[in-house]
């Protein structure tokens, strides 16, 4: 099973445009209202409220009430951790291509 917030989840949030959309205007807002991030994209409050969901379920995104407005805010940590694993993964190739290298220049 994977954790919130885990590698898998975060990927699979992050595939759909929009949803990279909001974390960036997320990343740049601090925080905001459904409302307000659809104001700033082509799609409906409604599919940004649907959008902000998937997020929120990968862990990439929290949200409270504040009166009677939903606010949403970024969560880093499962970006931090999934840049981790990308460069670790990058690093690994970069091993393996420079083994190939030297085999083939040998």
């Amino acid at each position: 099973m994977v954790e919130r917030g885990g590698v898998d989840e975060v990927l699979a949030a992050l595939a759909d445009p929009t949803r990279r959309q909001l974390v960036d205007l997320l990343g740049e807002r601090g925080e905001a209202t459904a409302t307000e991030l659809s104001a700033a994209l082509p799609v409906s409050r409604q599919a940004v409220v649907k959008h902000l969901a998937v997020l929120e379920q990968a862990g990439l995104v929290t949200s409270y009430r504040a009166g009677r407005e939903v606010r949403f805010a970024i969560r880093s940590e499962p970006l931090e951790a999934t840049a981790r694993w990308l460069s670790s993964r990058a690093a690994k190739w970069d091993r393996r291509l420079a083994a190939i290298k030297r085999r083939a220049e040998s």
